[in-house]
């Protein structure tokens, strides 16, 4: 079950126990404590199963027309069990009803690392376009891909 968490504490603490399973993708300590002091203030959406959270994504404002999904994770545990999709589809859902037209997700261009080969492929088959690559706006070693995708 995916539901919307307004709470800034349980947020942040829900954004830890997920990040610090995922240490992987979220490495750098002061990135990943950055993604959970942001959180706080983000539309905050959580996978729930019996009495655990197994997952979240927040969205943020990036333009008057686009929400970015800004982060998300799965513990490890439930990686390829339907539970990032749950999320993306509320994710969608949240992005449209809040007036949004566009969505967009960043993640290191696909063929850099397969962890992320893995991500590419789940955004793109939740429906998300190409959009633009910036190879230096994380740094020369983690080219940044955009993709995009249209709500209407």
């Amino acid at each position: 079950m995916v539901v919307q968490i307004h709470d800034p504490d349980t947020k942040r603490a829900i954004a830890r126990s997920i990040l610090e399973e995922l240490r992987d993708w979220f490495a750098i300590d002061e990135n990943r404590e950055k993604y959970i002091r942001d959180s706080a203030g983000w539309i905050f959406l959580a996978a729930k199963e019996d009495e655990r959270y197994v997952g979240f994504l927040c969205l943020k404002e990036t333009g008057q027309d686009t929400a970015e999904v800004a982060v998300m994770g799965v513990a490890p545990d439930r990686h390829r069990c339907g539970v990032g999709r749950q999320l993306m589809d509320k994710a969608k859902e949240t992005a449209a009803a809040a007036g949004y037209s566009f969505l967009q997700v960043k993640t290191v261009r696909m063929g850099k690392y397969p962890d992320y080969d893995r991500t590419n492929m789940f955004y793109k088959s939740m429906g998300f376009k190409e959009f633009e690559v910036i190879p230096v706006l994380w740094g020369e070693d983690d080219p940044c891909q955009i993709y995009v995708m249209y709500l209407k």
